[in-house]
């Protein structure tokens, strides 16, 4: 169905602001998927902060023209699905989970920080683990040394307290 002038510049400003806000685009042709599979792919998607759009192609490239999304403009042709995602990893790790389980999803490329991002750039950001995961192991490195040195103060002061319990002992042995 025909968008008119003023469907389209909607559809335009709605891009704009989602690729303003976002940090991460992912591109991927949805050639033969069947709706089931793609309203899976969407609620994946929303419930982890990526929004997925089907556009038209001359208006996603106005929309991220001027954008750092924009090295990306000569990769939209075809039937392609947009996934933009304020997490640095997030559209890429949804992209490319289901593009695991579903052949028909083929990954042809995204942009993150102003660099365009071949297909295999996208699987390597999808394969870094989510800021809570970072953030986790970060806090599990940080607690090591704290935790270490608890356990040998904890078994100096045992041996401290086994020493001393044994000293009285040999004392009344020995008169």
């Amino acid at each position: 169905m025909s968008l008119n002038r003023s469907e389209k510049e909607a559809v335009i400003n709605e891009v704009t602001s989602l690729a303003a806000k976002a940090q991460t685009l992912v591109i991927a042709e949805y050639r033969g998927i069947t709706v089931a599979d793609m309203t899976k792919l969407r609620v994946d998607a929303r419930s982890k902060g990526v929004s997925l759009s089907v556009l038209k192609n001359t208006l996603a490239r106005r929309a991220v023209a001027g954008s750092q999304f924009d090295v990306v403009a000569d990769q939209m042709t075809g039937p392609l699905i947009y996934g933009f995602s304020e997490d640095a990893v997030a559209a890429a790790k949804v992209v490319a989970d289901f593009a695991k389980t579903n052949d028909k999803l083929v990954i042809r490329g995204g942009a993150f920080a102003g660099k365009a991002l071949d297909v295999n750039g996208v699987k390597q950001l999808a394969n870094i683990p989510t800021k809570e995961v970072l953030l986790a192991q970060l806090c599990g490195l940080l607690m090591s040394p704290v935790s270490r040195t608890a356990v040998v103060l904890g078994a100096l002061a045992a041996k401290k307290s086994e020493g001393s319990a044994e000293e009285p002992a040999a004392e009344t042995a020995a008169a």
